[in-house]
């Protein structure tokens, strides 16, 4: 059973925070916030984690520098949507088996904890899935994109927020952007994705449901607890998220 890896999407700027600071380098707990996430996918059982990087890359690669070679590097220079992201970390799992378990993160969710991803990682395995997704259920789910089921409560598709019907818009379980994918199937699927019609960029989120149309299996499983996806786009929710981090740390 091969261990699993990671790529983690801290290229970003994070124009919101008000700050030249990389977004990812803010500190959580008195650490560059990335590093929460490094330590959740080390804990979980990442043989290999690989942070995209771009923007004041230095920063960043500064940041990660005391993982030694616990961590890889792949830069994405242009911002061209995270579908573009992974698939500048894709050189860095050649020779890799297509059936390895790749997690793809996001470098701005500190509160993300590794037993969520043992039980994607879990559920992954035991399904046999192509891909699979963790979401949360919230009460305000205002600029996440909507996980549409069917009838019987199968995946069908992430709808973005600004492409949501007022149905959709009233769905509460969200995508965080918690995913599982089997590698071979991620690298179908970024050779397959076509660009965004209004941005032009790329987007990971169209990959799960091009595998369900191809066949492929992909699994939904509502994991991620509703404080973990607290957003982090100002400087206020900066200090918000940095308390609870806080606190749970001092609980353990």
């Amino acid at each position: 059973m091969s261990a699993p890896s990671a790529i983690i999407l801290a290229a970003g700027k994070g124009t919101r925070m008000k700050s030249d600071l990389p977004k990812v380098c803010h500190p959580i707990g008195g650490c560059p916030m990335v590093c929460a996430v490094v330590d959740a996918c080390l804990e979980a059982g990442c043989e290999r984690v690989v942070a995209v990087v771009g923007y004041k890359q230095e920063l960043v690669r500064e940041a990660l520098a005391g993982y030694g070679d616990r961590i890889a590097f792949a830069e994405q220079l242009e911002q061209n949507g995270t579908g573009h992201a992974v698939r500048c970390a894709m050189p860095a799992f050649e020779g890799t088996g297509d059936g390895t378990p790749v997690f793809v993160l996001c470098g701005d969710g500190p509160l993300i904890r590794a037993s969520t991803l043992r039980t994607i990682l879990d559920t992954h395995r035991t399904s046999d899935a192509s891909a699979t997704l963790a979401t949360a259920v919230l009460d305000d789910p205002a600029g996440y994109g909507r996980i549409k089921r069917d009838e019987a409560g199968r995946f069908l598709r992430i709808v973005e927020q600004k492409n949501a019907s007022e149905d959709e818009l009233a769905i509460r379980e969200v995508n965080p952007s918690y995913y599982c994918f089997r590698l071979g199937a991620l690298r179908w699927g970024l050779g397959t994705i076509a660009p965004n019609e209004a941005t032009g960029e790329e987007y990971v989120t169209d990959i799960p449901e091009l595998l369900l149309g191809r066949g492929e299996g992909v699994e939904v499983i509502d994991a991620v607890p509703a404080e973990d996806v607290l957003s982090i786009n100002t400087p206020e929710q900066l200090g918000e998220v940095d308390r609870v981090f806080r606190a749970r740390a001092e609980v353990r």
